[in-house]
This record gives structure tokens, sequence and C-alpha cells, in this order.
């Protein structure tokens, strides 16, 4: 029997990847409209696999997918998903991780040139009809300066090689192992803010993690250093950047990921010339998105034949008695 895998939401105009990829599985495709909560539970009942991108995939949604033996996430987050429970239903948890590491990296030195350059106020003086005469500030050499990075995974990682190649002095908030990477450390937070002139966010949303960026951190800033993130919105107390920004207490912000996302029309964020906002499209290029499809849709057929996928976030579920995985998964 064909087995039917829901799609809740996706970022690519089309899904030509996945159906060719699970239809050699003898797999199709359930595709949500909305992805909303009540759409998604309505949807879930007969179908053997959920493939997520953004939407929210919570418990109701899982327990209304009896048959449902994985989640897979378009993506390295799972914020989104209910792993906990998930784990509870014997369900398989995936993701795609290191499939955008060149795009993210690419996309937050991107937005610190952009800061530097003041590209946003330069820009809206041209479209405006002047020339530049009237913009306030001067642009800032990068060479030199202190890039601060909070996380350093690959992404982290990558951005630090390129900030180096321009002669920046790279600084991460890590406990062990980066030295060799030829990286200073620091081992907390309010140590690595008040050296930088660039901070940049590369971690994961967690309970720990959420609201890392709070009004003491921003106090901590220095005033001429300036907020990327192009990690997670939820690392960032939005109201307390704005007011930290209103304050003075920090140059700028460029972010690709906010809190709440999107954020609203008419929020003051989106009309000041020190910040630079992308609608989180730091992942996206023609190869990380066919990548990521066909890398997600591998993980779900993995699962549907009986085995483990390759990246398995919750392995802990394959010796649980609710596992829905026959045969029995074997690596």
């Amino acid at each position: 029997m064909t087995a039917r895998v829901l799609v809740t939401d996706h970022a690519w105009p089309h899904l030509d990847v996945e159906t060719s990829v699970l239809a050699a599985a003898d797999a199709e495709l359930v595709v949500a409209g909305t992805g909303d909560l009540d759409e998604l539970v309505a949807l879930a009942g007969d179908v053997e696999a959920i493939l997520t991108c953004f939407a929210q995939v919570p418990a109701q949604v899982l327990d209304a997918a009896p048959r449902c033996r994985t989640v897979a996430r378009y993506g390295v987050g799972l914020d989104n998903i209910d792993v906990a429970r998930a784990t509870e239903l014997g369900m398989i948890v995936s993701n795609v991780v290191d499939y955008c590491t060149d795009e993210v990296a690419d996309h937050t030195f991107m937005m610190i040139l952009a800061l530097a350059r003041r590209l946003v106020p330069l820009h809206r003086d041209v479209v405006a009809g002047g020339w530049g005469a009237e913009v306030p500030g001067t642009s800032r050499r990068l060479r030199g300066r202190t890039l601060g990075l909070v996380g350093l995974g690959a992404i982290g990682r990558a951005v630090a090689t390129r900030a180096a190649v321009i002669g920046m002095r790279v600084v991460a908030l890590r406990r062990s192992g980066a030295e060799t990477l030829g990286i200073e450390t620091v081992g907390r937070l309010e140590d690595l803010l008040a050296v930088a002139e660039v901070v940049s966010l590369h971690l994961p949303l967690t309970a720990d993690t959420a609201g890392l960026m709070d009004a003491a951190a921003f106090r901590a800033m220095r005033p001429d250093a300036w907020l990327v993130n192009t990690a997670r919105g939820g690392l960032v107390d939005t109201d307390a950047l704005l007011a930290a920004l209103e304050r003075g207490e920090l140059a700028g912000a460029a972010l690709d990921v906010t809190d709440p996302e999107p954020l609203p029309a008419a929020h003051p964020l989106r009309s000041r010339p020190d910040v630079v906002l992308t609608p989180h499209s730091a992942f996206a290029s023609d190869g990380s998105l066919a990548e990521l499809a066909r890398r997600a849709a591998k993980n779900v057929v993995e699962v549907l034949a009986g085995r483990v996928p390759a990246s398995i976030v919750n392995p802990e579920v394959l010796t649980s008695p609710t596992l829905r995985m026959s045969p029995a998964a074997t690596r």
C-alpha cells in the first residue's frame, strides 16, 4: 500500500525533488495548504510520515497521527517540533545538518558588510532621489575590528574563516576546542560582549538559549557594536533590542530571523536606518534547497524501509517499546 507523507509547509516553489525521492519508495505527498494547527490535525490521521519546514508540529498534531513513524525536519533546528512527545509516541525524528553552512556564513558576512558600509541608509537616500550627501555617519573599516561569535559550530567556524580573510580579530564564546582554529575564546557571554564590535549569533534555540540577548546583554555591549542574528529569532528579546537601539546602547542590528516572525508590518525595527532585515532566507540557494529537499525526503524513505536515518535526533526512541518501526530498526 502506498505510504502517505504529509508536507506541512515548504519555502521553495515546488516539491519535485521530494516527489521523485518518495515515489521510488512507493510513497506519495499530502501537501498542506495553510499549515495551521487545525488543518494539520485533520490531515495527520492517515499519514506514515511528516515533513516539516517552519510550521509548528506540536503534540496535538502528533497525537492525531496514529500511523506516523517519523517526523523529518527540513533544516537543522527542532524548535518547531515537539520532539519529546514524538519520542513518547515512538516516532523517529530527523533533521538535515550542514546543508547550508556556506549560505548562512555568506549571508552573515553580507549583513556585516551592509552595516559597515551603511548600505540601507545610502540605498534609501539614492532611491528617494538623493546622492548620499545628507546621510549622516561614516562607513567603517572592518580590518582590525573584533568579531564576537556566540556559538562555534560549522556555521560559526565558516564565518570566522571569512572574517579572518579581511583581517578581523575573532573571539568566540566556547569553553574549549576553538584555539586550534586560531580563534580566541572566552568562557562568559559578558566577556565577549565587552570586547566585540560585531556580535554574531550561531546557536540553536533551546530553553537555555531563549532570550539570551536580553536587556542586560545589550547593556553589556559596546555602544558602537552591532548585533547580527542569522540563527533563531527567539535568541533575541525583540523589545529589549528596540529599546537598546533607541537608547544608543548599540549601534545597529542585522536580523535574518526575528521574534515574532514575521515582524508586524508597522513594527519600528522595519523602518530604522540602523537595522538590516531579511526574511529568514540565509539558508536558501539553488544548491542548498535542492540538497535539503533530497536529504529530508531520504530520511523519510529510510524510516519507511525500516532503517535508521543518518541524522536521527532522538536515538533513545530506538529502544523504546513504543517504536513504530517494522522490521526492527537497524543501522
